[in-house]
């Protein structure tokens, strides 16, 4: 009789394969001391940290491998261009919490991400894991589109300046609210697309600041702005109030149970609210 768990399993890694081979790299958990200083190094390259405040250390990476969570890097050669960690949440035999993924600069665009993420999943499956979360900056429009449409994770819950300051290039000083999304291995990662006509809860200006529309809907959508991380550097007080209005309304609507069903090329999200709320 076949076993189904070994199919899952088995189709997981021919994906994950598939995703290295068309990305240019290859894939592979890591646990040498070598390995993981090249992690902290790469990141460290990627976000330019607060020295006190680095994303990982190497010591934090050797103690994290030693307890068996996850750490893998996609190699172009000899050289790591991307890389991501994982720790084993609640409860810790179904649910990994997927902490921090970063690709370098020069391997952008290929898609390197994307096989880390089934290197991470095919990892998961093989271990029993029926699901992994993490959270992303719900104001970078691409990271939305890959976590949401590509890989098809879902949002859970809306977390207002969950890390801190970070100061780093990509964050910069202001505060970094999250969605914590989950990615359910055992979904197809479709979305059944409602066609009820959609009202704008928050909209873009013609100068590319945030305005505010309606909820008054049970179909709504979000706006992000064209680009965060430029507006961070160039208008600081605009990027704040798009942070402060994507936490209103997007946090708002999450927080009373809303659904978010997708997000489009765009930079919208689409948003479901059930009757009566």
């Amino acid at each position: 009789m076949v076993d189904v768990t070994d199919l899952i399993e088995d189709n997981a890694i021919r994906v994950a394969d598939a995703a290295a081979l068309a990305a240019g790299v290859v894939v592979r958990e890591l646990s040498e001391l070598s390995d993981l200083d090249g992690v902290y190094r790469l990141y460290d390259e990627i976000w330019r940290p607060d020295p006190a405040n680095p994303p990982v250390t190497t010591e934090l990476l050797r103690a994290m491998t030693k307890a068996g969570n996850y750490v893998s890097g996609a190699f172009e050669g000899d050289r790591l261009v991307g890389a991501c960690v994982g720790f084993f949440g609640t409860p810790p035999d179904v649910r990994l919490h997927s902490h921090v993924a970063g690709v370098s600069a020069p391997a952008m665009g290929r898609s390197v991400g994307f096989a880390l993420k089934l290197h991470q999943r095919a990892w998961a499956i093989s271990r029993g894991i029926t699901a992994i979360e993490w959270t992303f900056d719900p104001l970078v429009s691409r990271n939305a589109y890959f976590n949401l449409s590509k890989l098809g994770a879902a949002p859970v819950e809306y977390l207002p300046n969950f890390y801190g300051g970070m100061r780093d290039r990509i964050n910069g000083e202001d505060e970094s609210d999250r969605l914590l999304v989950l990615w359910d291995l055992r979904s197809t990662g479709t979305t059944a697309r409602d066609d009820r006509q959609a009202v704008i809860a928050l909209d873009r200006s013609p100068a590319g600041l945030p305005v505010m529309g309606t909820v008054d809907g049970p179909e709504l959508l979000v706006a992000t702005p064209h680009d965060i991380e430029s507006l961070r550097t160039a208008d600081p007080g605009g990027a704040r109030q798009w942070r402060l209005a994507m936490r209103e309304v997007l946090g708002t609507l999450v927080a009373e149970g809303a659904r978010v069903t997708g997000f489009d090329r765009a930079g919208w999200y689409r948003v479901t609210r059930e009757a009566g709320r």
